[in-house]
């Protein structure tokens, strides 16, 4: 996998984004913060982890790739979800990414001893998942993006979890696209605020006991890496919005 990926990888830089799409700034959002990591991985990892070292891979694939990038909550610091997209504005992003790593339900959930630790796990359900609000101004924009993530994320032999559509307590989150996992989430803050197309990835279900290895090696990384390259190199291609300016 890990050979896989870095050629892909290596291919990718090897073709610069056009001129045409001068402008295009893709922002990256560490998903949680210190205080609040998120969800503790079955071997007791915050996510926090995890989100960070996949925004450095990430960041590191679209700079080779010729994509401006910008990264936001790199040390974990910035509590106010409103912000980040302020931030993503501020910076002058036209691509708002989020990155996270994914959980279950507690009903789902067992517990385990790994190095003389207990730990939550949960190893039912499997994969990554793709999310758009509804609320965001640039929702068409948004699903386009998502919807060449997915593609690619399926190219490389990696599968949605689809467990967020469950008609249960927690869950029951429309799915737009079932084949490439994307779900619709209209009230999570940072899609929702973001004033330019803007998704929220989780690149897989760090509860789960066999895939959180996965998940912290670089070659799975690389291929989510690939994916947002290139779903944010289709992005720079497409037209930016035309504002639409108030009558005199």
């Amino acid at each position: 996998m890990r050979r896989l990926a870095a050629a892909l990888l290596l291919l990718i830089g090897a073709a610069a984004v056009p001129a045409a799409a001068a402008g295009c700034r893709v922002a990256l959002d560490v998903g949680h913060y210190t205080d609040s990591p998120g969800e503790i991985s079955a071997r007791g990892i915050p996510e926090l982890v995890f989100n960070q070292a996949l925004a450095r891979r990430v960041a590191a694939a679209l700079e080779d790739a010729g994509i401006a990038v910008t990264v936001i909550n790199a040390a974990g610091d910035i509590r106010d979800l409103a912000e980040r997209p302020r931030l993503a504005k501020e910076a002058g992003a036209s691509l708002l990414i989020s990155l996270h790593h994914d959980s279950v339900q507690d009903l789902y959930k067992s517990t385990w001893t790994w190095e003389g630790a207990e730990h939550a796990y949960s190893d039912t359900f499997s994969g990554y998942g793709l999310f758009v609000s509804g609320l965001n101004p640039a929702f068409a924009e948004s699903r386009k993006v998502a919807a060449d993530m997915g593609e690619r994320l399926r190219q490389m032999g990696l599968r949605p979890s689809l467990h967020h559509a469950e008609a249960i307590a927690g869950e029951g989150r429309p799915l737009l696209d079932e084949r490439r996992g994307i779900y619709r989430f209209d009230d999570l803050a940072v899609l929702r605020q973001a004033t330019m197309p803007a998704v929220l990835v989780e690149a897989g279900i760090i509860v789960n006991r066999d895939d959180e290895p996965r998940l912290a090696s670089d070659g799975y990384r690389a291929l989510i890496a690939l994916a947002i390259v290139q779903a944010a190199r289709a992005h720079c291609q497409r037209p930016l919005p035309v504002p639409i300016l108030p009558a005199p």
